[in-house]
């Protein structure tokens, strides 16, 4: 089963999608497989991270700012704005896709982990994502 998930973003930062993938599992009646979930875009990334304590997706954040930042005298492509280079280099060092364990009808995710869609542009896109459930 595929299905493509339309998911607005308001900015950089994380966006959780763990129930609408759960649904899409549910939906699939796939007992035992594999689920990946993939971002159809080059300036946003997929993550699993934790969903209890926001803190923790805030440092994440702040840290990956630190390390590619804005405004670098070394970027070429700008015709996008300042903040699309950066983007594209933190969805290379992050992921584009993730696979999940499905087992009896669930995803084998930990207790605190969460689905998240990367958003690494300033301003709110819609981003597609593709999740697929096979056994």
């Amino acid at each position: 089963m595929n299905r493509t998930l339309s998911i607005l973003t308001s900015g950089q930062g994380l966006n959780e999608i763990t129930d609408q993938v759960r649904t899409v599992v549910a939906e699939s009646q796939v007992r035992e497989g594999l689920c990946t979930v993939f971002i159809r875009h080059t300036s946003a990334s997929l993550i699993i991270q934790e969903n209890a304590d926001p803190s923790a997706r805030r440092d994440l954040e702040a840290w990956l700012n630190r390390l590619v930042p804005e405004e670098d005298s070394l970027y070429t492509h700008n015709d996008e704005g300042p903040d699309d280079m950066p983007a594209h280099l933190k969805a290379a060092l992050t992921a584009v896709s993730i696979s999940i364990p499905v087992v009896e009808a669930e995803l084998v995710l930990g207790r605190w982990q969460g689905i998240y869609v990367w958003e690494h542009r300033r301003a709110p896109h819609r981003r597609q994502v593709v999740v697929h459930v096979g056994a």
